[in-house]
């Protein structure tokens, strides 16, 4: 149901807490990455297509810290910017827009209140909402988890990502927790399912750990956009090594050869 024709697009996602962006394997044992501002900008000059950026422990002090952050990230890029955490109604939209967010990725608030996502899409338009999706394939099937991945809910993925389809959100950004951070390869089959039952963009995050897994997301798993991390943030990948290898196997990138 998707429009095919458009370039697939490689997504690194900078996950701050406290100011520092951090990384972990299935959203526990995080370690230090980088600095947040210095990433983005590395990224955006390597030809990265957007930048995710998410404030995975967004109290409120945090909150003001990470605001503060955002600007001067914005300040640095030339590419779309969808920021996260912490998100649970239209005045933390404002905020992180005017600070020089493109999109806002909210979860955990649109589980809670489904309502969220109706509001941004009507206030902003499709384009600025992001639905983050966490999910794991458990014994009765893929279930959505909230509170960065402690607390399932019953809600089935594939329920859940149609009902944020038809509220308006513009693009889905679904992580299977269970292959985050272990560069095992995405959850291909899961997202292929999605590809096909929502009329929107999917975003494959959990698993990136080769060029060749970045290549099944697109061609198996029919994502839109892979995001990843790790695999970006500690140089096992480059973006520009990683885009030529998707050129020449044929996929449509943003690459000029």
């Amino acid at each position: 149901m998707n429009n095919r024709g458009l370039a697939k697009r490689i997504i690194p996602c900078l996950d701050v807490r406290n100011g520092e962006t951090v990384k972990g394997t299935n959203f526990v044992n995080l370690r230090h990455a980088g600095d947040p501002v210095e990433l983005a900008k590395a990224y955006s000059d390597a030809g990265a297509d957007e930048l995710v950026f998410l404030d995975i422990t967004a109290s409120f002090e945090g909150r003001k810290t990470f605001t503060d952050m955002v600007s001067r990230v914005a300040a640095e890029i030339n590419i779309p910017f969808t920021v996260g955490g912490g998100i649970a109604e239209l005045s933390d939209v404002d905020r992180l827009l005017h600070a020089g967010a493109d999109k806002i990725s909210v979860n955990s608030a649109a589980i809670r209140n489904p309502g969220l996502i109706d509001e941004i899409a009507r206030h902003y338009g499709a384009q600025v909402c992001v639905c983050a999706i966490d999910a794991r394939l458990d014994s009765d099937g893929w279930h959505c988890y909230v509170e960065g991945g402690r607390k399932r809910v019953e809600r089935g993925l594939f329920d859940w990502a149609k009902e944020v389809s038809d509220r308006g959100a513009g693009e889905i950004l679904f992580t299977s927790m269970d292959h985050d951070g272990v560069q095992k390869g995405f959850a291909n089959e899961a997202l292929a399912r999605l590809s096909d039952e929502v009329s929107i963009p999917v975003i494959a995050s959990g698993g990136a750990g080769t060029m060749e897994h970045f290549r099944d997301a697109f061609t198996v798993g029919k994502a839109d956009a892979a995001l990843a991390a790790s695999v970006f943030h500690f140089g096992e990948i480059k973006i520009p090594d990683l885009k030529k290898y998707l050129w020449e196997q044929g996929i449509n990138v943003r690459y000029n050869p």
